[in-house]
């Protein structure tokens, strides 16, 4: 009897949804993630303003006290809720030495989680503080609040390495296919003369780069990054009549023509691509550097916390 096999397309085509399908659930349980967090910050904010916004002398007097001072009933529990929220954050260095750990999703996806604790875990941390930072417990604190910082350079970093669906870092022949072709669709366009694209797609020459210290180059990927939107809003206004201006907010938001926001697009990618091409070698040492940092950081403040947990137990809270 014959056996039926999918031919290579139809295979790349089901991959290719399927990875499509697994993004945007990702992205879902993402944004729960975020709305969830948000909300408890925003609730904890609400219910203790009463109790924070007193100075330290008022606050026993308050009805609050024994809930929300840092070993009441409620404060207790956020600093517990914390520590977890602590263990789940190092499962994503733990991830690159542990083999079973590291076959489960793809790193960007982790990486996301991992933000996002990494933001939502010192806002916790701050109300079990009840905004007091002082003795061993201050030191871990802005221990944590320097690691939470450099967490969010290294994000801007990693995202400006380019990466396929499944996080793999793409080949230089890859981006340079991917850059040929979006330079063949902005060619093909007539919304736009090449002088209008000029300060958008231009980047700095590799002599220029190689002479940039780290923090330089850093710097200026932060400017072009921060420029771009403006620009692109710039190009958008010379495509629109000045009723299409004022819907967009002078160029800032889509407008509803398909053709001219779908080449915007691309002129978009494409800047960032050529950027990220022009700046790879000094990204790659930032990134690299960052590491350096970020983990000697982290490992203090994991020592701090058992230190400080140790310390809270043995003197009963």
């Amino acid at each position: 009897m014959a056996t039926l096999t999918a031919s290579p397309g139809v295979a790349s085509v089901a991959r290719t949804r399927a990875l499509e399908r697994a993004e945007l659930l990702h992205r879902i349980l993402l944004g729960i993630a975020i709305v969830a967090a948000a909300g408890a910050v925003l609730i904890l904010a609400v219910r203790g303003f009463a109790y924070y916004s007193l100075s330290l002398e008022e606050r026993p007097l308050s009805p609050l006290h024994s809930q929300l001072r840092s070993s009441g009933t409620i404060g207790l529990k956020l600093g517990i809720f914390s520590l977890g929220m602590f263990a789940i954050l190092f499962l994503y260095p733990l991830r690159k030495r542990w083999r079973w750990l590291s076959a489960i999703g793809v790193t960007r996806r982790w990486l996301n989680f991992h933000i996002l604790l990494g933001v939502t875990t010192p806002c916790i941390v701050t109300f079990h503080t009840a905004f007091r930072f002082h003795g061993l417990a201050g030191v871990a604190y802005w221990t944590m609040v320097a690691v939470a910082l450099s967490g969010f350079v290294g994000r801007y970093v990693y995202a400006k390495i380019p990466r396929s669906l499944n996080s793999v870092a793409l080949s230089i022949a890859e981006l340079e296919a991917q850059t040929a072709d979006l330079a063949g669709r902005v060619t093909g366009q007539s919304f736009f003369q090449p002088q209008d694209l000029a300060s958008l797609l231009e980047v700095p020459t590799p002599n220029e780069i190689r002479s940039m210290g780290l923090l330089r180059a850093l710097w200026t990927m932060l400017r072009m990054d921060l420029a771009r939107p403006f620009q692109v809003s710039r190009l958008r206004r010379r495509a629109l009549d000045k009723s299409q201006r004022v819907a967009t907010l002078g160029g800032l938001l889509p407008s509803h023509n398909r053709n001219l926001e779908s080449m915007i697009s691309n002129v978009w990618r494409q800047s960032r691509l050529r950027m990220a091409m022009a700046f790879l070698d000094r990204t790659a040492r930032v990134f690299h550097l960052w590491h350096v940092v970020h983990r000697p950081f982290s490992i203090s403040f994991a020592f701090l916390i058992l230190v400080h947990i140790a310390v809270a137990v043995s003197v009963g809270f």
